[in-house]
């Protein structure tokens, strides 16, 4: 079964010919880029042209694309790519199976439910909405200790402040 996954982020052109800097999400930088590629921007196909590596950025070129301000237009584009369920490691799991999900504590009471997933280079970040708001909530072990595609849920270990506000002591 095939789903799509995101690959990376646009960022700003890179030069006069519509070339683009990418923030890679993927492990598979080589691959999501090699020249031939097909990525997806919004549900538009586009074939990667050219990619390099320039003072530590990936600079790709894309088809169709060959002006600074057709590069311009795509700054903040999400790219993304289909891929295996089977290209997963243990303990991986794709944005797309993750948002959606109930959150419940170890005890089984609900926290709310999963809306997105936040790529950061320290780690990920589950966005959780409950009655009481939006929170943030790092995607480790040590707060996240079972994830349940099946079942659709994932559970948290609650702390003081992590989906909830906790009170002043004042």
């Amino acid at each position: 079964m095939s789903q799509q996954v995101i690959i990376g982020t646009i960022g700003r052109p890179h030069g006069l010919r519509g070339e683009v800097t990418v923030r890679p999400r993927t492990d598979r930088i080589e691959e999501r880029f090699a020249v031939g590629a097909e990525v997806l921007i919004g549900s538009r196909p586009v074939t990667v042209t050219g990619s390099s590596w320039t003072q530590g950025r990936l600079v790709v070129a894309l088809a169709g694309v060959t002006d600074r301000s057709g590069a311009e237009a795509l700054r903040g584009a999400e790219l993304w790519a289909d891929a295996d369920a089977d290209e997963l490691d243990a303990e991986e799991y794709h944005d797309t199976t993750l948002i959606g999900m109930a959150v419940v504590d170890p005890q089984g009471a609900p926290l709310g439910t999963v809306m997105a997933v936040q790529h950061h280079p320290a780690q990920d970040l589950l966005t959780i909405r409950n009655d009481a708001g939006d929170w943030l909530v790092p995607f480790v072990t040590e707060l996240v200790p079972e994830v349940d595609p099946v079942a659709g849920r994932l559970v948290v270990r609650p702390i003081p402040g992590l989906l909830s506000e906790v009170a002043d002591e004042d």
